[in-house]
């Protein structure tokens, strides 16, 4: 029987099993365990992919939780850990003589050891397959005919960022520069674009919309996840959501208001200036240093007003940390009454929210449940804000 679940997709490591670095700019406490034990116990998350698997690093403490007892590999493929379900990817740079900048794209794959036949493919085609988001040589296509042949599942990331993303660097109109289409399995919005915007684009309606964290720190784990129905939380079943197989679907894409992405409006890299989508330079500074916002980008692409009509609701959700005046010690007793932010964000009455922290506070979470918060814009780096009403 199917049933709704709960799933971030886009997770990075910030160490290894040997305590070295694999995302030099994510948090130390972002090792495999760590993150598995968060979307377990803390976030109420269903299923997590962590996308630097391809590194030795974590694979060796991905066998050694397996061979404690600890997680199991499904036959579905993907790997339990108590509540929660891994599924194994890859986040790669792809730099290819046809691509107009870098593009970074998602590669998933069902077992460990298809992840480490994945990785011995790789290391004759980057330098360092320790490190995560490591650039590729070779061209975007070849990555894809690898990961199919691997029965693996493949997502361009973020592809609105200005900086390394399809849209935002890597193509000037299409993705068919660079992609074969019948070979991508979604599209990953990221966070400064939701589903009304990126559908815009008309090629884009054939894809399945991902709302993933891209999480640096255990903390932003959820910020940004999707509610899929399926039976069980498992590499197939998502795959099968993916492309609607046997009533598997995405129920509902949870984002956070693309305002308060760090790319959402033109800017100026230097003084963070708004700008003009056509400025040049800096109308208060004079830095030639203009960074394009994803809604101008988006504009630029644009070919069509209406969207897909079988798009799942877009839900605008503010993780629980940007509400004003929630600290941590007060963030710590509502997961210990609650349990886990999904149940608080979700479900917890106001009347036992009230119990436990102050009424605006309560207040606010539920204002957050609506999408009814008030945002500050972010660009060029500087995420957006929530305004204390």
């Amino acid at each position: 029987m199917v049933q709704s679940y709960f799933a971030d997709m886009h997770i990075h490591i910030g160490r290894d099993i040997y305590n070295k670095p694999v995302k030099i700019t994510a948090s130390k406490t972002l090792t495999i365990t760590n993150i598995l034990i968060e979307a377990s116990r803390n976030k109420g998350i269903h299923m997590v992919g962590v996308i630097d698997c391809q590194s030795p690093g974590v694979q060796a403490e991905l066998k050694q939780l397996i061979e404690a007892g600890q997680a199991v590999e499904l036959e579905d493929g993907g790997i339990r850990f108590e509540k929660v379900t891994l599924l194994l990817g890859s986040e790669i740079e792809v730099y290819d003589e046809n691509c107009k900048g870098p593009i970074h794209v998602l590669c998933y794959l069902p077992t460990l050891a298809q992840m480490e036949e994945f990785s011995r493919w790789l290391v004759t085609k980057m330098k360092n397959i320790s490190l995560s988001s490591q650039r590729y040589y070779g061209t975007a296509k070849e990555l894809q005919y690898k990961v199919k042949e691997l029965n693996g599942i493949f997502i361009p990331a973020h592809v609105f960022t200005p900086y390394k993303s399809l849209y935002g660097k890597g193509v000037l109109k299409s993705l068919e520069e660079v992609l074969d289409p019948d070979l991508i399995d979604g599209i990953e919005l990221g966070l400064s674009s939701d589903t009304q915007m990126a559908d815009q684009i008309e090629e884009l309606h054939q894809y399945t919309f991902v709302t993933n964290s891209d999480a640096h720190s255990l903390a932003k784990i959820a910020r940004e996840y999707q509610e899929i129905t399926m039976e069980e939380p498992s590499f197939k079943e998502f795959y099968w959501a993916l492309h609607g197989v046997k009533g598997r679907h995405i129920r509902r894409n949870f984002g956070m208001n693309p305002k308060l992405g760090k790319y959402h409006t033109t800017v100026c890299d230097h003084c963070l200036e708004e700008l003009s989508p056509d400025a040049n330079t800096c109308s208060k500074c004079g830095s030639a240093k203009v960074v394009k916002g994803v809604a101008d980008r988006i504009k630029e692409l644009a070919n069509v007003k209406y969207g897909k009509e079988t798009r799942p609701p877009y839900i605008y959700q503010v993780p629980l940390e940007y509400i004003p005046k929630l600290g941590p010690k007060t963030f710590e007793k509502l997961l210990e009454e609650f349990q886990t932010e999904m149940n608080i964000i979700h479900h917890v009455p106001y009347k036992q929210l009230s119990e436990v922290v102050p009424n605006k506070i309560a207040e606010s979470i539920l204002q957050l449940r609506k999408g009814e918060l008030t945002i500050n814009a972010g660009g060029g780096g500087k995420y957006g804000t929530i305004s204390s009403s």
